[in-house]
C-alpha cells in the first residue's frame, strides 16, 4: 500500500498521511506483550506508515522504549518520530499499578507537570535515551491546558533552542481542545498542531478558528481521535465518546452516519479516517494502534474509496454541516 507523505507545515519534516499512535503499545487500559507491540509497528511499516507518535506519559516510558526498539529494524532516515514534553517522570517505590492514569503498568514513576525550560530539556534528553535516538523529529507540548502561560514563555522558547541545535526537527502542541492551540498558532512559530477529537464526523470545533488559522499561517495539523474514542469505530449502546458513555443523541447520530455510509458500500471507519483530509491544513491522521491487525485495518480503511456522493448526502441530511470541507475522490 502506498501512503502519501506530506510536509508538516513550514518545517522540513514530512509525515505519512496515516500515523501510528503508540499509546496502545504502552499498555493503554490493558497489557500488550513485547512481541505484539513489535508486530504492530512492523505491520504498520508494511502498510506504508512512516510517522510514529509517542510520549513519556504513555505507560510511564514503556511506549517510547518499545517504539524505539521496534524502529531499530528500519533505516532512520525513512521514518518520523514525535514525542511530547510537559510531564517529567520521577522514580518512586512501586505501589500497585498505573491504571488510575489509564495504563496497565507498574507504578514505578510519578508524573510531574513541568513546562519550565529546564524540565523541557530534561524531558527531551530522557526521551532520546528511551527511544535510542539522537534526534526527535517533532516535539509536542503535551496538554498544557492549565499551564498555558508557562508553556508559551518558558517551554516553547526552549524547544526553539533545541530546534536550532538540531535536536528537534519541528515543534508543535498536542491537545484535546482547539482553542488554546489556536493561541499558540497566533503567538509562536510552531510548525504543527496535534488535534485530538476536535475534527471528526461528530465534532468539528477545530474548524471554528484553529484549522483556518493553521492554513493561513502554514502550520501543519495532525488529527487524532477521529473515532472519538470508539463511537465512530463501532456505534452501539455502551460505546464511548471522549472516553465516557456516549449520550443518546450522539449515538443516534453515529448510527445514522453508519447507515448512510453502508448504503454507499463504505465502512464508517473509512469515512471517519478520510474526512479530515478535506481541510488543506491537515497533513496526517493518527490512529492509536496496539496490534498488527489494527495497523492493517487502519491502512485498509484509509485506502477505501469514499465517493463524493456520500459526502453530499451527509450534508443534505444535516449529518454534516453544509459548509464543512470534504475530500474529493481522486479520478
Amino acid at each position: 500500500m502506498k501512503l502519501r507523505h506530506n510536509p508538516l507545515g513550514h518545517s522540513l519534516v514530512r509525515v505519512s498521511e496515516l500515523a501510528f499512535g503508540a499509546a496502545g503499545i504502552g499498555n493503554l487500559f490493558t497489557e500488550v506483550g513485547n512481541a505484539q507491540a513489535e508486530a504492530a509497528v512492523a505491520a504498520a511499516w508494511e502498510c506504508g506508515v512512516r510517522y510514529f507518535d509517542t510520549a513519556p506519559h504513555y505507560g510511564l516510558g514503556l511506549s517510547e522504549r518499545r517504539l524505539g526498539e521496534a524502529l531499530r529494524a528500519f533505516p532512520r532516515h525513512e521514518f518520523t518520530v514525535s514525542t511530547k514534553v510537559g510531564r517529567i517522570l520521577e522514580p518512586v517505590t512501586p505501589v500497585g499499578d498505573d491504571l488510575a492514569n489509564g495504563f496497565a503498568v507498574p507504578a514505578t514513576h510519578r508524573r510531574r507537570w513541568d513546562f519550565t525550560a529546564t524540565g523541557v530539556r530534561r524531558s527531551i534528553e530522557e526521551s532520546l535515551d528511551r527511544l535510542g535516538l539522537d534526534r526527535i523529529d517533532i516535539a509536542y507540548l503535551h496538554d498544557p491546558d492549565d499551564h498555558a502561560d508557562q508553556a508559551l514563555t518558558e517551554a516553547y522558547p526552549e524547544l526553539e533552542r533545541l530546534r536550532a541545535e538540531g535536536v528537534l526537527g519541528a515543534i508543535g502542541v498536542g491537545m484535546n481542545q482547539a482553542e488554546l492551540p489556536a493561541r499558540f498558532v497566533r503567538e509562536t512559530d510552531i510548525d504543527a498542531v496535534l488535534l485530538a477529537g476536535r475534527y471528526s464526523l461528530l465534532d468539528q470545533r477545530g474548524l471554528d478558528e484553529l484549522l483556518p488559522l493553521a492554513a493561513e499561517r502554514g502550520v501543519g495539523v495532525v488529527v487524532g481521535g477521529v473515532f472519538n474514542s470508539g463511537l465512530l469505530a463501532d456505534p452501539k449502546p455502551g460505546a464511548t465518546f471522549d472516553y465516557s458513555a456516549a449520550p443518546a443523541e450522539l449515538l443516534d447520530r453515529a448510527l445514522r452516519l453508519k447507515e448512510t455510509c453502508e448504503r454507499y458500500g463504505v465502512p464508517l471507519r473509512a469515512a471517519a479516517l478520510r474526512f479530515p483530509f478535506g481541510h488543506p491544513a491537515v497533513a496526517s491522521v493518527l490512529v492509536g494502534t496496539r496490534s498488527a491487525a489494527e495497523a492493517r485495518d487502519a491502512a485498509a480503511m484509509l485506502d477505501h474509496p469514499v465517493p463524493d456522493e456520500l459526502w453530499a448526502e451527509l450534508k443534505e441530511t444535516g449529518l454534516l454541516p453544509a459548509d464543512v470541507p470534504t475530500p474529493v475522490e481522486a479520478e
